[in-house]
């Protein structure tokens, strides 16, 4: 927890003030190192300030305190101590009226605590440098908003991308110039991203992730840990679904801890499951399905009567579970399956898909429940027809069509028999080959194998059906064949 008696203004460097030339002050005695911080000026002429410092203060003391006879005993000693032993940072000594010099005694005495010195000249005030300590607190503050503004807007930038989660680690590990990990309910490391981590380091998050992972009342929301001056912090993601933002960096700058909270929040609704109300109802449905109930009784459970399958390919790396609940949760629908390189969405015919940054969809027909598995099979081939014409969304033709003249039986009859001697991949092939008016390069991009295999297997289909590919007649009566799901 932070110290109550710290105030919520950001640290000022000393070194910043001493660089001020409109001050004039000089550091006379103690250590000189860049990373001592003042959190405030105090003035006082008590011989023992102590009772009157919360700790990080800059003291300032004109000497009207100190006795005629204190060069010959111990009273700086005793005077210096008392500062440290309160938490003071640094001890500025204002010359005239009192004093002409800085008397000697106290200088060796800061150098023997190591409390910095600060001799301040004559036409400074006192006032004038609490004024300039609270410039460069304002200064520092704005440059804080600023950052933690800038991060904020990345970091809603990243959240809205294909790849949300490894996209939203990026930018955090990037902001606080560490390393950002998404852990699972089970403690693995899901997604990674910024410099590598020490093993030591990397260990100690894991515990620490563990540490806010929820396990019962009482267990915290964020933890953090420095080892061996890394830092390290942990957030819960979520109502307790057990993911965990886990974070490793070299120090803790000024903002740090509010641009890894917007993240975490970012995070959470990423990783959130996507109307956590209805899994009770899904996983009714699921077990109904295991016990042989047909998928019209299963259905009301799921939200809809009427449905559509989309099938989503991302344009970059292969998909991860995140991304695809992420993808879900962007269509409307929390019925997602990984499958491969291909996310499947079952969704609700109300929400009409739209075309999502960053993948390639293909729409099935409307179907009920009943006609699911051919709705699959029409999303698969809508997504194969996007890719091949680079379309960013294709849907499956549900208007009425000469085929719907004949009887089903007869059709699928019809099909069986005239498709016959072909296997499903020679079908499938000459299938996606018709689709795309006999376009060599297309069809290999939707196949995902090389022209020159398209062309050997449609030669084949030719042999095999004994028919004239040029022929629209043949064509024609092939499509309506292959057109049955």
């Amino acid at each position: 927890m932070p110290d109550p008696a710290v105030p919520p203004t950001p640290p000022v460097p000393l070194a910043a003030l001493l660089a001020r030339e409109d001050l004039g002050l000089r550091q006379i005695a103690g250590p000189s190192d860049p990373d001592t911080v003042i959190h405030w000026a105090h003035t006082s002429e008590m011989a023992d300030p102590y009772p009157y410092l919360l700790g990080g203060e800059l003291l300032l003391t004109a000497g009207v305190h100190i006795p005629e006879a204190a060069g010959s005993g111990t009273y700086f000693d005793d005077y210096v101590s008392r500062i440290v032993t309160a938490g003071g940072v640094a001890l500025g000594f204002g010359l005239a009226p009192v004093h002409d010099t800085v008397p000697r005694a106290l200088v060796a005495a800061c150098d023997v605590y190591e409390l910095p010195l600060i001799e301040v000249p004559p036409r400074t005030t006192f006032s004038g440098v609490a004024r300039a300590v609270w410039q460069l607190m304002a200064q520092a503050r704005h440059a804080e908003l600023r950052r933690v503004t800038e991060a904020q807007q990345s970091l809603a930038a990243a959240a809205s991308r294909p790849d949300p989660v490894p996209s939203v680690l990026r930018q955090l590990a990037q902001r606080v110039g560490g390393r950002a990990v998404l852990f699972g309910p089970d403690g693995v490391e899901l997604a990674a991203a910024g410099r590598p981590a020490e093993p030591a380091a990397r260990a100690a998050l894991a515990e620490l992730a563990q540490v806010v992972r929820p396990s019962g009342p009482g267990t915290p929301n964020s933890a953090t840990h420095v080892t061996e001056g890394t830092h390290l912090a942990a957030w819960s993601l979520g109502a307790g679904r057990g993911f965990v933002l886990g974070v490793v960096s070299p120090g803790r700058e000024p903002g740090d801890h509010t641009i890894a909270s917007v993240a975490a929040v970012l995070l959470s609704l990423l990783t959130g499951e996507h109307q956590s109300d209805s899994g009770a109802a899904r996983s009714s449905a699921l077990v109904r399905l295991l016990l042989g109930a047909p998928a019209e009784d299963v259905a009301p459970l799921l939200g809809g009567g009427r449905w559509v399958v989309v099938h989503a390919r991302p344009d970059a790396a292969a998909p991860d579970p995140v991304a695809a609940s992420a993808l879900g949760a962007a269509l409307g629908s929390p019925l997602v399956d990984v499958a491969g390189d291909v996310v499947r969405v079952l969704l609700p015919a109300e929400r009409e898909p739209g075309p999502q940054p960053g993948w390639t969809l293909g729409v099935s027909a409307v179907a009920g429940p009943a006609e699911w598995a051919g709705a699959d099979v029409q999303a698969g081939r809508a997504l194969a027809r996007a890719r091949a014409v680079r379309a960013a969304l294709v849907r499956y033709g549900d208007r009425p069509a000469l085929a719907d003249l004949v009887p089903p039986a007869d059709a699928e009859a019809h099909a069986r028999a005239i498709l016959a001697p072909l296997t499903p991949a020679l079908a499938e092939t000459l299938r996606t080959w018709l689709s795309l008016h006999g376009g060599w390069d297309r069809t290999a991009v939707a196949l995902d194998v090389h022209r020159n295999t398209v062309r050997q297997r449609i030669a084949k289909c030719a042999a095999l059906l004994e028919l004239d590919l040029d022929d629209p007649d043949v064509r024609m009566e092939l499509w309506f064949a292959l057109r049955r799901p």
